[in-house]
């Protein structure tokens, strides 16, 4: 049955999401996968889902509230209102045999690093690369040019409650996703933070990415007076963000450049980066490494009660304001096209 409905600019947008999938043991066991996955995750503690579909779910959910109708992957529909503008968003194999003529908005997520494809934006059906903070843009900028525009994802206010007044169990929730170089990082960075909350009397838990479901690290920050987060680098870092939006300060690690074991491949040179692309000193303190630490917690810990990150993320972070971002971008992407 063909879809014959009228679109409106103003009204409807038209998204698309691949998620990634790939075979294991034999050509189409992605397809098996796909349907035991759900059984899986059930009996299994990890996360469900990845922080690219996450990323898609917020963008979702920000422009229905703001009254726009969202149609996914609906690829008969776009065939039929080919000038209509579509927003790709996901893993870069959603690009891959790409047929439909409609102006688009590429992103959030897709690439890592603008050499992975560095003519796609030379595709006159590619009107916008979308990108979350601005040390990305920085390193896109180059290749990509003017159509590399900011997007933020809306953080959940009604989701995620102020926890502040929370009987807490914690004192300190420690977030660790350090990816890379574990061994060397949980010696020289991971150890000596837990030996000097040890040495300090303060009671302590550890979450740890990919180790989690989303269930787990709500009930944590629940209970949690304030937040370590250890990460090498974000490009949004919705994690931190719900803490901030929880109420519950945060110190993060940032050490201020992108650490990705593949950044040779793409350049020789040190590229800058940081771990918490939103963030104010109304949210808590940030530190570059375990020497640092010491000082710096201790300032955040004697000024725990002053901090209000919650404010910051209503203020900078709201899904208003994501959606009148993507529909800027995508209503432009329309221009020449739509009468």
């Amino acid at each position: 049955m063909r879809d014959t409905r009228s679109l409106k600019l103003g009204k409807d947008v038209l998204l698309f999401y691949k998620d990634f999938e790939k075979d294991s043991f034999f050509a189409g066991d992605r397809y098996i996968k796909r349907m035991l996955r759900p059984v899986y995750h059930t009996f299994k503690k990890t996360q469900k889902v990845s922080g690219f579909y996450v990323w898609y779910q917020l963008l979702i959910k920000s422009l229905e509230l703001q009254g726009y109708t969202v149609h996914l992957n609906n690829y008969r529909l776009a065939k039929k209102n080919p000038d209509y503008p579509v927003g790709l968003v996901g893993y870069p194999h959603l690009l891959n045999n790409w047929s439909l003529p409609n102006p688009a908005v590429l992103g959030p997520c897709l690439h890592d690093h603008p050499l992975e494809a560095p003519h796609i934006m030379k595709d006159s059906r590619f009107k916008f690369y979308v990108l979350t903070s601005q040390w990305i843009i920085d390193m896109f900028q180059p290749y990509y040019g003017d159509s590399v525009v900011f997007w933020y994802a809306g953080m959940d206010v009604s989701k995620w409650a102020d926890t502040r007044n929370y009987e807490k169990a914690y004192d300190i929730l420690i977030y660790d996703k350090v990816r890379w170089n574990r061994e060397q990082y949980e010696a020289e960075l991971i150890n000596p933070i837990k030996s000097y909350l040890n040495s300090h009397g303060l009671k302590y838990t550890i979450i740890r990415y990919g180790r989690y479901d989303h269930l787990a690290y709500r009930s944590a920050l629940n209970q949690s007076k304030a937040m370590i987060f250890l990460c090498e680098h974000e490009t949004q870092g919705m994690a931190y963000q719900e803490a901030l939006t929880s109420n519950v300060p945060v110190l993060a690690w940032d050490n201020g450049y992108w650490l990705d074991p593949r950044r040779p491949k793409f350049d020789p040179n040190p590229i800058a980066a940081t771990s918490v692309p939103y963030f104010s000193p109304q949210c808590g303190e940030k530190f570059q490494d375990a020497a640092h630490f010491p000082e710096t917690f201790d300032k955040f810990w004697a000024s725990i009660d002053t901090y209000e990150p919650r404010k910051f993320i209503e203020r900078e972070l709201s899904f208003t304001g994501s959606a009148e971002l993507y529909m800027r971008y995508y209503r432009l992407a329309a221009q020449n096209n739509l009468s």
